[in-house]
């Protein structure tokens, strides 16, 4: 099992950095972010071991459970998956250096009204559905700005970029319109330079399309089966 994990995130490394290289940049760029839904502690320890050092959750309930058990360090836990106001409380005892999954004034405001309370200020990016999926969260394009700008005066959110999923399909190209449209999001709302607001990541790519993602501009790319194999329910 080690063997297989660390050469899983050898190979995977290896297609990243070749992915970085036909974008004009640098692994370095590339900030990968092991995803450990259904794995246990053990195979996660395996994954840190081997150089992971950010892991991300979709499930609040499921890190909770998991984190106490690791026996390596990480360096950031990011949580990746939508985000319940009313499991919120939960969220933040995970301290996540990122929550990328943002789509709702109202669930910023009642985070924000927890962060207040407990002097904390968290960094968040807005998720958008770029590929108008109902089975996806996200806001939609046409309304991503507004969101950007509604949630930036709330002081204690600190907003640094963007998330997407890209469509579940085997055609590359609407694949690639999905991140290209997230990207072009990204660099209206730099030149806006909204107060708050700071435009430093973009999340967008998994397991199947991460490559298309960072020719895209991804710096942030979510990976689990290829690290881990597939999931185990």
């Amino acid at each position: 099992m080690l063997e297989s994990i660390s050469k899983n995130i050898e190979n995977l490394q290896q297609r990243i950095l070749a992915a970085a290289l036909r974008s004009g940049r640098e692994f370095s760029d590339i900030k990968l972010v092991a995803v450990t839904k259904t794995h246990p502690a053990e195979r996660i320890d395996i994954s840190l071991k081997s150089g992971i050092e950010s892991i991300g959750e979709n499930r609040i309930r499921e890190a909770l459970e998991k984190i106490p058990l690791l026996k390596e360090k990480f360096k950031e836990f990011h949580f990746i998956g939508h985000v319940q106001s009313n499991k919120i409380p939960k969220l933040m005892k995970l301290n996540p250096a990122l929550i990328h999954s943002i789509d709702k004034f109202s669930t910023a405001e009642k985070l924000h009204d927890l962060l207040i309370q407990k002097d904390k200020k968290q960094n968040i990016l807005i998720q958008v559905n770029t590929s108008f999926e109902e089975s996806k969260f996200g806001i939609e394009p046409a309304k991503a700005i507004d969101l950007v700008k509604e949630v930036s005066v709330l002081a204690n959110l600190k907003i640094k970029g963007l998330m997407t999923i890209g469509k579940f399909t085997d055609d590359k190209n609407e694949i690639r319109y999905c991140f290209r449209t997230l990207k072009e999001i990204f660099e209206e709302i730099k030149l806006l330079k909204i107060k708050n607001v700071e435009m430093n990541y973009l999340s967008m790519g998994m397991t199947n399309d991460f490559e298309i993602a960072i020719e895209e501009g991804a710096n942030i790319i979510r990976i689990g089966s290829a690290i881990f194999g597939k999931r185990r329910f």
